[in-house]
């Protein structure tokens, strides 16, 4: 006669599982409230559905912790899997007019979303709730509902992991790829301007807002990696069109690509903006300074 496995253990097993399930949460949750303040809160839509995320991260990792029912731990899959799904398509096509780049963060968050789903999908599957089946018939659909199960949420795991890595490798961002970000931002042509809120400020050819970062120097850009990515630098050659006046020049990033400057400041634009006649990027505190809309004088 074979032994059961004491409640125990079973019940160890799944406290263990709440805790890491609901730990992981947390994480990707709190990975999305620091790009929502440092950034994302400026983008329309996409900044709603950030800070939904957020408050519906904490509120089901608080319910996976609180209760020992399958119901919290099967939301909280669904949700860290809804989640994954949303970035791969921001990053590979784009949502509501904003397509991702890839940052560390977002990997972060991606990974977390993989192994959030896997730990709580286990979690729901496994014996041992409070809707654990009893007597020999039980012990015998467990016993092979257990491993299907398992195979069942590697496999989705599997297949989410593959797919994050494929959108990623075909996104641009930062870590080695910011040639590709500078070359899809590139201003070639004259520069312009626009008025926006009561401000006349300059922009590039396609009419995105320019801006320049506090901490520059007239030789030496210090925004790079994932703020590169955030604030792609801006390439040419350049030319300054009708009433545009003002020094232009160039300076070596610190990959040994070329940036253009204006007034001694490297020009960036800024990816919350969407379409032309937008500065949300102005006077944001984020990637250790403050950005501003670079504004013409005349």
């Amino acid at each position: 006669m074979t032994a059961e496995p004491r409640p125990t253990s079973t019940a160890s097993a799944r406290l263990l599982l709440r805790i890491a399930g609901a730990g992981l949460l947390f994480a990707t949750a709190a990975v999305h409230l620091d790009l929502y303040l440092t950034g994302y809160r400026t983008i329309p839509t996409i900044g709603s559905l950030f800070l939904l995320q957020v408050i519906v991260g904490f509120a089901v990792g608080l319910a996976v912790l609180a209760t020992r029912g399958r119901l919290a731990a099967a939301v909280g899959a669904v949700f860290a899997l809804s989640t994954l799904g949303g970035y791969l398509l921001s990053v590979q096509f784009g949502l509501f007019g904003f397509r991702e780049v890839r940052t560390t963060a977002g990997i972060a968050a991606g990974v977390l979303e993989v192994a959030g789903f896997a730990v709580l999908a286990v979690l729901a599957a496994a014996p041992g709730g409070l809707a654990a089946t009893s007597g020999k018939h039980g012990r015998r659909t467990r016993e092979v509902s257990g491993p299907l199960a398992a195979l069942g949420v590697a496999c989705v795991s599997l297949v989410a992991l593959g797919l994050l890595g494929g959108a990623l490798a075909g996104a641009g961002g930062s870590g080695g790829s910011e040639g590709r970000v500078q070359a899809s931002s590139a201003a070639v042509g004259g520069l312009r301007m626009a008025t926006i809120g009561g401000t006349t400020v300059l922009t590039n050819a396609a009419g995105r807002t320019l801006y320049w970062f506090g901490p520059d120097t007239s030789t030496r850009s210090v925004c790079t990696g994932s703020c590169a990515a955030y604030w792609p630098p801006v390439s040419g050659p350049l030319t300054a069109g009708p009433g545009v006046t003002g020094r232009l020049g160039t300076i070596h990033r610190p990959g040994g690509s070329l940036q253009e400057t204006y007034n001694g400041h490297p020009l960036y634009t800024y990816i919350g903006d969407t379409a032309p006649g937008q500065a949300r990027g102005n006077n944001l505190d984020l990637n250790g300074g403050v950005w501003h809309e670079v504004v013409v004088t005349g």
